[in-house]
């Protein structure tokens, strides 16, 4: 059930409502606070939720990934959250992982702890795959150390971090706040760990919003960017390719 420490799962959601029921309940029985954003669904996602103890934050139009991840991880930290769980409404992850995750955080509290999808990855698109290597490699870099699965949105953010940064979260940086997010920490003393998790694609699942292209290049621009600033961080990349493997 919840931790003692005062944690929130948030879960973006747009048109979820083939799963986001069964998310939500399942996420209930690991943790206490759920918080659902409604990103402008024009099905019945929140009507799924209306009998379950959960939060609903309803954008009237679709924002994006970006800002639903934003407005639910700062509605946790008003009410007093220590650390934020984000997973997606599509049931690509496992609620059931969530504790794997608190306790990697108990172990380094300094650490955004990734829920890295390690485990039969042969389950996701080829596509998927290499695009997730090459911006791993991107992310990496400009962080400074090696971070593995940088595109998984199952994470643990300690509360003390995102009360440090504050990374675009418009429309147009819907998949790339979460990359920025790794590189911002890591600029302000925040590690990363890594939680193995199974591969999962659900068949009900309705077709993934990243573009492994548009959106891989979004965020290539971004790193590219934040290496220019950090004049192409070399100590950085000779970390990566020599913990390459």
């Amino acid at each position: 059930m919840d931790s003692p420490i005062r944690g929130f799962a948030v879960l973006p959601a747009f048109n979820e409502g083939a799963t986001i029921r069964r998310v939500a309940e399942r996420t209930l029985t690991r943790m206490q606070n759920v918080i659902v954003v409604d990103d402008g669904s024009s099905d019945d996602t929140s009507a799924q939720l209306a009998d379950l103890p959960v939060q609903v934050i309803r954008h009237e139009e679709n924002q994006g990934k970006a800002a639903s991840l934003w407005d639910g991880v700062q509605a946790a930290l008003r009410q007093g959250a220590k650390f934020v769980v984000t997973l997606d409404g599509d049931g690509q992850h496992a609620p059931e992982d969530i504790q794997g995750l608190i306790d990697a955080y108990r172990a380094r509290p300094d650490n955004i702890i990734i829920g890295a999808r390690l485990q039969n990855r042969e389950a996701a698109p080829a596509a998927r795959r290499f695009a997730n290597d090459f911006a791993d490699f991107w992310i990496s870099w400009a962080a400074g150390s090696r971070i593995r699965d940088s595109q998984s949105g199952f994470r643990l953010y300690p509360a003390k971090l995102l009360d440090r940064i504050n990374v675009a979260h418009d429309k147009a940086h819907g998949f790339v706040f979460e990359s920025e997010i790794l590189i911002e920490a890591a600029r302000v003393g925040f590690g990363c760990n890594f939680v193995p998790i199974q591969t999962r694609y659900p068949k009900q699942a309705r077709k993934s919003y990243f573009r492994p292209v548009a959106d891989s290049a979004a965020i290539v621009l971004m790193v590219g960017r934040k290496l220019l600033l950090q004049w192409m961080n070399l100590p950085g990349l000779y970390r990566v390719l020599s913990s390459r493997g």
